[in-house]
């Protein structure tokens, strides 16, 4: 779980929220099926393990799997700057969680 994620993937502070706060301020989302059509949940899962096999991540049956996160950046004061709230199957948009941190850095100097 989390622990494999910190040494195989992000070797950055992760943090934990055991008691849901952030999530909760996320949405409290849980994935859900958007379409009944087989051929598009196929494609979808298809596309999400091509995605998986391309960056040596692999699954397992453990923890919470259809809970939606996301990614909250704060300043240095604690007030949130930015959330990105989680979209199974799309990748974190990497650009905008950049220019969110620099313009929290910026506003912070």
């Amino acid at each position: 779980g989390l622990a494999e994620f910190e040494s195989n993937f992000f070797p950055y502070p992760l943090y934990r929220d055991e008691s849901t706060t952030f999530y909760n301020a996320l949405g409290s989302r849980k994935m859900s099926v958007k379409s009944w059509n087989p051929i598009k949940i196929f494609r979808g899962l298809r596309k999400v393990y091509k995605r998986l096999s391309k960056k040596n991540i692999s699954g397992n049956m453990t923890g919470e799997g259809l809970t939606q996160g996301g990614i909250i950046i704060f300043d240095k004061n604690g007030k949130a700057r930015y959330a990105y709230r989680e979209e199974t199957g799309s990748e974190v948009p990497i650009n905008d969680i950049i220019a969110a941190v620099k313009m929290a850095k910026a506003e912070d100097a």
